[in-house]
């Protein structure tokens, strides 16, 4: 028996912001980022609506990018004295992730980090509170997901939290927030939700409530999100609705070894300044993962669907996937996203090896396979590495190579 969950509740539109009044309690504590929500004024819309629903509200401000183990703790914190209700989570995948965390952590004040990070083994929620989310970027589709991705920024490891029970009550998509989306951000959001629906459409969980979800939103996505780039506001509208139809297939269908690979790569060289963006990390490692699971028959006739579904022409499978693979790599050009993990951040940086020396990427190589290969993710993808191909598909990600499975 397999199951399928959403939100109760998903207002989507132009507005769709203003059904925050209609939430009922008596205190509702909000969960913002960095401050683009408060400087484009949605954060005090947001508060203005929560009260005319009448209840008090408490702001837990600054949540990081990445929202590390010690940010959840301090929310949980604030939220056991103030005791809300509702907690509203608004912004892009980090704050939202970040009060899923904090939730858990009031509902249950005892509970350790590593018992929150057991695979759907969390305990029931809502005893003390419900949860409505509020996406302001097209990609995570964390309002509609039961994931949250937790970094430990001691090991440099991003640890996901999965499980039914935090999946929000209601999801508020409204367009108008994505519209304030600087253009870099645009294309790693935009990448990341690709790559959501590939991984759900492939998944050894994936399902015929998840596959429709799943190829429309690569349609979609494959339409709209060059243009959205590019500044076609319709188009970035179209997008946050794309997203969130691929975080519905990848949440019930789960996700494969692009997000275990972005996971365990994402912070393993904060000490070294160098942080590789999710939705980025994503991109540049999508093409690689194919290639690797294609060696799966199964996959690989599942990859040749998506192929035709995008139109991309090919007479057998085999074709199929390497057209598919050259129109990912060719999006990434399109979206200034490098292909491979050396020549990232060689615009913001002098080095020829951009932000990880390759021998600082090959003294960590092994663990961060171990850890890949060990991720939440890894179980539903439909080829199960070792971790000696780990470490040679993260090397071919690093160097751009091709690499016989």
């Amino acid at each position: 028996m397999s199951r399928f969950t959403l939100p109760r509740d998903i207002y989507h539109g132009k507005g769709a912001l203003s059904n925050l009044k209609n939430l009922k309690g008596k205190r509702a504590v909000v969960c913002v980022g960095g401050g683009s929500m408060k400087r484009f004024g949605f954060l005090d819309r947001a508060v203005a609506y929560l009260k005319e629903a009448g209840m008090d509200v408490r702001l837990i401000e600054g949540i990081e990018s990445d929202p590390s183990i010690e940010t959840v703790m301090k929310g949980a914190e604030i939220m056991q004295a103030f005791r809300p209700d509702w907690i509203v989570a608004m912004g892009g995948g980090s704050p939202i992730d970040a009060a899923k965390a904090m939730w858990i952590k009031y509902e249950y004040p005892d509970m350790s980090f590593e018992d929150m990070c057991r695979v759907f083994g969390l305990p029931g929620l809502r005893a003390k509170a419900h949860f409505c989310a509020v996406s302001s970027t097209s990609g995570t589709a964390t309002e509609v997901t039961a994931f949250s991705i937790i970094t430990d920024y001691q090991k440099g490891i991003k640890y996901p939290i999965a499980d039914f029970e935090i999946t929000p009550d209601v999801a508020i998509v409204d367009p108008e927030l994505a519209e304030t989306m600087p253009k870099k951000l645009v294309a790693h959001t935009g990448m990341d939700a690709m790559t959501h629906a590939i991984e759900a459409y492939v998944s050894t969980a994936h399902c015929a409530f998840t596959d429709p979800l799943a190829v429309f939103a690569i349609k979609m996505i494959q339409s709209d999100l060059i243009p959205s780039f590019n500044g076609d506001m319709a188009k970035r509208d179209d997008m946050h609705y794309a997203q969130c139809l691929a975080g519905m297939a990848f949440s019930n269908a789960l996700l494969g070894i692009v997000h275990s690979m972005a996971h365990k790569t994402g912070a393993a060289f904060a000490d070294f300044g160098a942080h590789i963006i999710h939705g980025a990390a994503n991109a540049m490692y999508l093409p690689k993962v194919i290639a690797f699971n294609t060696k799966d028959p199964a996959a690989l006739k599942r990859y040749g669907e998506i192929a035709d579904s995008m139109n991309l022409g090919g007479t057998c499978d085999e074709e199929k996937v390497r057209l598919l693979i050259a129109a990912l790599r060719k999006m990434n050009d399109a979206l200034n996203i490098p292909q491979c993990i050396r020549h990232y951040g060689k615009d913001s940086l002098p080095s020829e090896q951009g932000f990880v020396p390759k021998d600082v990427f090959t003294a960590r190589l092994h663990d961060i396979a171990v850890n890949a290969v060990a991720d939440a993710c890894t179980g539903s993808n439909p080829r199960q590495p070792s971790v000696a191909e780990m470490e040679k598909l993260l090397l071919a990600c690093y160097e751009d190579t091709e690499v016989d499975f």
